[in-house]
C-alpha cells in the first residue's frame, strides 16, 4: 500500500497514516447543526472530509465513515451560553424544534449531493442516540469528574491531565478565552456541560414565571433536560467506530473547544486514546479576511451564492480544490466566476478528446502521470498540485484514450463528475437558436435585443454565462 501523509493536528505535523485495522479505516466528520442552512464556509469543510474519503478509498482503504447530525444541545454560544440553537430556530420560524431539524437536515443533504459529496455510511442523530449519551455520563460521574450545578451536570477540566494537547495553548489562555461566559457555579471556565437541566435546579423551580416547557428534552438519572453539545460526538463515535478510531474531522473553529472537550470526556471515561489523527480545514474568509459564519449574519448559502446566478455548484467545489485545505480561502465574486471557467475549460479539454473505446480500464494510464498525481494527493491531501497534475496530463501528447482514462480515474478523487459533462445533455433546438441569435445581436451591438434574449433564455430554465472567449449556456 502507498504511503499516505496527512497533518495530525493533535502533533502538530505531517504523519505517514497508519490504520488502526490493516487495509480498513474508521472516519467521523462532525456534522451540521441543524437549525439553519449550512452556509459555503461549512461545505468548504465537508468537500475536505470528502477529499480525505476519497484518498482513502484511492489507496485501497475500506472506509466506515460516520457523521453526526446534531439536532440538540448545541447552544448559541460554543462554552454553554444562550439558548438551544434548534430551539431558536423554532421560535424564529413557528414551528417546532423537530419540524426544524427535519427540515434543515433535508436541505443539507441536498446540499453535499448538489456538490458531489459522498453521503457517510452511517448518519446519527444527537437525539437518536440519548441513552448513550447517558451512559456516558454515568461513566464520568462513576470516575469522578463530574458535578451538579443549579443549570446542569459538568465536566471538571482540572481533573483531566493535558487538557489542552490538542489546541497546544497555555491552560491559562484558554481560561482565559473561556471567561466571557459568566457563570458562578463552575468551578473552572474551561469546565463544559455533560447534561442540562431544562428547568434552573431541575423542578420544581422554573427559570422564569410561566416559563415554556422545552421542545426537546428527556429524563435521566439528574433530571429533566437535555444533552450537551459536546458529549454528542463523544458517544456516537465510539458507539459506531468502536476500535477503529483512526480519523476525526472538523472546522479549525472546533479545535479549541468542541474537540477539546471530545478528547478530555472521552479519554477521562475510557482511560483509552481518542482517536489517533485529528484534522481541520481552515476558514473560508469573506472581505477583510473574517470568517463566514452565521453568527456573523455574513453568510452565502450554496442557493443564494451559486445556483440562483447560474453558476454550476461544482464551480465552487473545484474553487476549494485549488486552494489547500488547510489555508484560508477568500470568497469574491470574481474568484467563484474564475472558477466556474476553470471548471468549464476542463469540461471543454475533455469532451475534446476524441477515443473509441468507451470501457477505458485503469491499465491504459500513464504511469508517470499516475505516480504524480498519487505523490499530490498523499502529500497531505494537495489538491491544488493534483489539479495541475491534471491539467499537464490534458495537455500532454498521449493518445487521446490514455488521457481520458488517467482524467477519469483521477475524478475518483476530484469529484467533478468529468464523465457526466463529457456526456451532457446538447442544449434543444429552440435554445440554440436563441443562443445564435443573442450571439449575433452582441456582434451587431444590439445590446436591447441581446439583453431580452438573455431573459428569454433564463425563463427557460438555462442559466447565461458571459465571458470575454464565450457566451456559455447550461440547464439551471
Amino acid at each position: 500500500m502507498n504511503k499516505l501523509y496527512l497533518y495530525n493536528t493533535l502533533t502538530r505535523q505531517k504523519e505517514e497514516f497508519k490504520a488502526i485495522k490493516n487495509n480498513e479505516a474508521g472516519l467521523y466528520t462532525c456534522g451540521p447543526t441543524v437549525y439553519n442552512y449550512a452556509h459555503i464556509g461549512n461545505l468548504r469543510s465537508y468537500i475536505f472530509e470528502d477529499i480525505l474519503k476519497r484518498v482513502l478509498i484511492y489507496n485501497g482503504y475500506n472506509i466506515k465513515h460516520v457523521m453526526n447530525i446534531t439536532d440538540v444541545g448545541h447552544l448559541a454560544g460554543d462554552m454553554d451560553m444562550g439558548e438551544d440553537k434548534l430551539e431558536v430556530g423554532a421560535k424564529r420560524e413557528g414551528k417546532s424544534a423537530w419540524d426544524i431539524a427535519k427540515f434543515y437536515e433535508k436541505a443539507f443533504k441536498g446540499d453535499i449531493a448538489k456538490l458531489n459529496i459522498a453521503p457517510p455510511d452511517i448518519w446519527c442523530r444527537a437525539t437518536d442516540n440519548i441513552p448513550e449519551q447517558i451512559d456516558l455520563i454515568k461513566k464520568l460521574e462513576e470516575r469522578g469528574y463530574t458535578y451538579k450545578t443549579s443549570d446542569g451536570i459538568y465536566f471538571d477540566t482540572s481533573k483531566f491531565k493535558d487538557y489542552t494537547k490538542l489546541s497546544h495553548q497555555k491552560l491559562e489562555d484558554l481560561r482565559e478565552g473561556a471567561r466571557v461566559e459568566k457563570n458562578p457555579e463552575k468551578k473552572n471556565p474551561t469546565d463544559f456541560a455533560l447534561w442540562k437541566f431544562s428547568y434552573l435546579n431541575n423542578p420544581p423551580t422554573p427559570i422564569s414565571a410561566g416559563a415554556k416547557k422545552r421542545q426537546m428534552e428527556w429524563n435521566s438519572p439528574w433530571g429533566v433536560g437535555f444533552p450537551g453539545w459536546h458529549i454528542e460526538c463523544s458517544a456516537m463515535s465510539m458507539k459506531f467506530l468502536g476500535s477503529q478510531l483512526d480519523i476525526h474531522c472538523g472546522g479549525v473553529d472546533h479545535i479549541n473547544v468542541h474537540h477539546t472537550n471530545e478528547i478530555a470526556q472521552s479519554e477521562a471515561a475510557t482511560g483509552k486514546k481518542f482517536f489517533n489523527y485529528w484534522m481541520h480545514g481552515a476558514f473560508l474568509n469573506i472581505a477583510g479576511g473574517k470568517k463566514m459564519a452565521k453568527s456573523e449574519e455574513n453568510f452565502l448559502t450554496l442557493e443564494n451564492a451559486l445556483i440562483k446566478k447560474g453558476i454550476n455548484p461544482l464551480a465552487f467545489r473545484y474553487a476549494v480544490l485549488s486552494v489547500h485545505y488547510r489555508k484560508p480561502m477568500e470568497w469574491s465574486e470574481e474568484a467563484i466566476l474564475n472558477a466556474q471557467r476553470g471548471l468549464e475549460h476542463l469540461y471543454n479539454q475533455v469532451r475534446k478528446l476524441k477515443t473509441q473505446n468507451s470501457k477505458l480500464k485503469t491499465q491504459d494510464i500513464d504511469n508517470n502521470f499516475k505516480i504524480n498525481f498519487l505523490a499530490a494527493i498523499n502529500d497531505d491531501l494537495n489538491t491544488p498540485q493534483a489539479l495541475a497534475v491534471a491539467q499537464e496530463l490534458l495537455k500532454s501528447n498521449l493518445p487521446d484514450e490514455e488521457k481520458l482514462a488517467a482524467v477519469l480515474d483521477f475524478d475518483k478523487v476530484l469529484g467533478l463528475n468529468i464523465a457526466g459533462a463529457i456526456h451532457e445533455s446538447p442544449l434543444p433546438d429552440e435554445i440554440k437558436k436563441m443562443v445564435h441569435n443573442r450571439q449575433k445581436a452582441k456582434e451587431e451591438k444590439n445590446f436591447e435585443k441581446s439583453d431580452k434574449l438573455r431573459e428569454e433564455i433564463e425563463k427557460s430554465g438555462y442559466a447565461v454565462e458571459d465571458t470575454k472567449e464565450e457566451m456559455r449556456v447550461f440547464k439551471k
